[in-house]
């Protein structure tokens, strides 16, 4: 097997959004302290095939929709990326370069209310609209559309990291009887591909026809090295597909950092670090003056106290005590202290899959894909350990150091194979999810006091209250309404929109469909479980004649019949057992001072009456 060395590369890594290590110290590489902005550009077909309704629709209505949401969704992740629309085949042009067919909708720039009200406004109109306003025109050239992209990102004042262009159209063969057309075009994907755009096909279906890749876009898209599926999914007919390879498609995927793989002496590969899944927070409010509504920025220094002036980080130092005296350190003696290996994967060996359980879920996952960019035949190696560990039901153990002043980590790595859906479109990507394995004492072994036990017959009713209620589940089909709510007020605010769009909460239990389904068994499963005169943490009736136990008790001082001692509850420590109502009651009578009506503070005030 071949091996791959690593001496003299830099790892840049860049962790900012770690869950557990907020309050450490940062340590960036040079090239990830601002992640640059995404550059995508829409070009789409203006053909006429492009207007002929399927379905109640257009392919030209499912791309604007497209495009619009995408926009929208832009505006509330990546405020930053730049998003441009270019439409080809049109009678009508406008462009930099003065090429015949083709017009510049929108530049390249960040995406704005004008921007969507524009698309929303392109959405409404008929098919006979557009022609009025753009018209139509087959004396286009695929090389000049790819030649205004081009032009596009070059004139662009702000600094793009990732380029991309999507092409949609419908027609599988252009410049069917010119060659020389499609080989200039040819070409120029080429060049595009050279200059690290990235062009994406975003096929759509005729009726009754089949989208032919080979016959002319398979000579003009390119794919990275480290792309382990390169065929293109099925042509899209309905806006959901459409959106979904969009959506899949519109962001590039950086990684946290880049770091080794070390199998052992002089054998390693290269790993991108991924965050599958993040939690969704709303956006920190903005300050702003209120004379130029421009955004105010704060600025924060150290100064000494006795002459007020100001310190560099180089002047302030750090101190621990120890045995009554302050140890003082430099900046770089304290992160020296913190580095206790170089970053990267160590493998320590392989596990049965079965020995990892659930409750070793200690912190959210990462994700590991190779990075052919960094070493190459990454890929190969990579594909391999993962089609082994899959084989053979395995799981690699590894020592992981995320960045030089973490700590280093045990953790698992779960293989995930590919999964495509009826439509070619990737699912869930080839990988290892990086599973932070816990430490001794994280694991502790829980008492539980003696419960009520169900019968058989209770069993076997809630099974069926299981087989009734029962439904496919995927989180993406369930958005927090908090967030939806708050960007459907900004996004009405910014279009002028009297009201905001109505909001569904997924979340809530659809009452009518669980009494539909599984009311009487529910109601069956209630009879069994809790009869009438239930009481509760016994499982069983009742008594009559009132309540019983402590909550029906009253508190006193000191022990009688039928009344509780809380002083003698508190010193033994079982407060937190006791009531809000017997607290309150007690802390009334003996005139305690400070109680309050939380359960915490009338415990603090008891245990402070009692010199606890």
């Amino acid at each position: 097997m071949s091996t791959f060395g690593f001496s003299d590369l830099t790892w840049g890594t860049h962790f900012g959004g770690d869950d557990d290590d907020q309050d450490e110290e940062q340590d960036y590489s040079t090239q990830w302290r601002q992640a640059p902005r995404d550059g995508l550009i829409f070009v789409i077909d203006c053909s006429e095939s492009m207007f002929e309704e399927n379905d109640s629709s257009t392919p030209f209505e499912l791309c604007i929709k497209c495009a619009k949401n995408v926009m929208q969704n832009k505006i509330i992740s990546s405020e930053k990326d730049l998003m441009g629309l270019v439409f080809f085949g049109t009678d009508k042009s406008k462009n930099s370069g003065d090429f015949k067919n083709i017009y510049v909708l929108q530049d390249l720039d960040q995406p704005g209310r004008e921007s969507v009200l524009q698309l929303e406004e392109l959405s409404e109109e008929s098919a006979d609209e557009f022609t009025a306003k753009y018209g139509h025109g087959d004396g286009f050239s695929l090389s000049d559309v790819f030649w205004t992209c081009s032009n596009m990102f070059s004139k662009s004042s702000q600094r793009i990291g990732f380029k991309r262009v999507m092409l949609f159209t419908n027609n599988d063969n252009p410049h069917s009887n010119n060659p020389n057309l499609q080989r200039q075009a040819k070409t120029k994907a080429g060049d595009l591909h050279e200059n690290g755009i990235d062009l994406e096909l975003m096929h759509m279906q005729k009726p009754g026809e089949n989208f032919d890749v080979s016959l002319f876009y398979k000579d003009c898209l390119f794919y990275d090295d480290d792309e382990t599926t390169t065929a293109l999914p099925d042509p899209a007919e309905k806006f959901d597909e459409l959106l979904t390879r969009v959506r899949s498609k519109d962001h590039k995927k950086r990684s946290l950092g880049k770091i080794p793989f070390t199998f052992g002496k002089d054998m390693s590969m290269a790993v991108g670090v991924y965050s599958l899944v993040r939690t969704c927070t709303k956006p920190y409010a903005v300050k702003l003056y209120k004379k130029t509504n421009e955004e105010v920025k704060s600025v924060s220094k150290t100064f000494l106290a006795d002459t007020l002036e100001v310190l560099m980080p180089q002047d302030t130092k750090k101190a621990a005590t120890y045995s009554g005296k302050k140890i003082c350190f430099e900046i770089d003696e304290l992160n020296e202290m913190r580095r206790l290996g170089e970053p990267g994967l160590t493998l320590m060996g392989f596990k049965p899959k079965s020995a990892l359980k659930r409750y070793h879920h200690v912190r959210p996952a990462q994700f590991i894909y190779p990075e052919e960019t960094v070493i190459k035949g990454s890929t190969n190696l990579f594909t391999a350990l993962l089609q082994k560990a899959h084989q053979r039901d395995v799981i690699p153990i590894c020592r992981y150091t995320a960045r030089k002043n973490t700590p280093p980590r045990f953790v698992a790595l779960l293989p995930q194979e590919e999964e495509l859906d009826e439509h070619n479109v990737q699912v869930t990507p080839p990988g290892f999810h990086v599973i932070f394995l816990p430490f001794a004492d994280d694991l502790r072994s829980l008492k539980y006091e003696e419960t009520p036990r169900a019968n058989k017959d209770q069993v076997e009713k809630a099974k069926e209250v299981v087989k009734k209620m029962n439904f496919p589940f995927k989180s993406e089909s369930f958005e927090n309404p908090s967030l939806q709510k708050h960007y459907a007020n900004l996004e009405a605010l910014a279009l002028d929109r009297d009201v905001p769009d109505d909001i569904t909460d997924y979340t809530m239990p659809d009452d009518a469909m669980i009494s539909k389904r599984a009311g009487k068994i529910l109601g069956e499963f209630k009879e069994l479980v809790f009869p009438d005169g239930y009481e509760a943490g016994k499982g069983k009736k009742r008594p009559a004649g009132g309540a019983a136990g402590p909550a029906g008790k009253k508190a006193r001082g000191g022990a009688d019949d039928g009344e509780i001692d809380v002083e003698a509850e508190a010193r033994a420590g079982r407060l937190s057992k006791l009531t809000v109502p017997i607290l309150k009651e007690f802390v009334r009578k003996t005139k305690i001072k400070g109680g309050g009506t939380k359960k915490a503070d009338l415990m603090e005030a008891i245990n402070d009456h009692f010199g606890l």
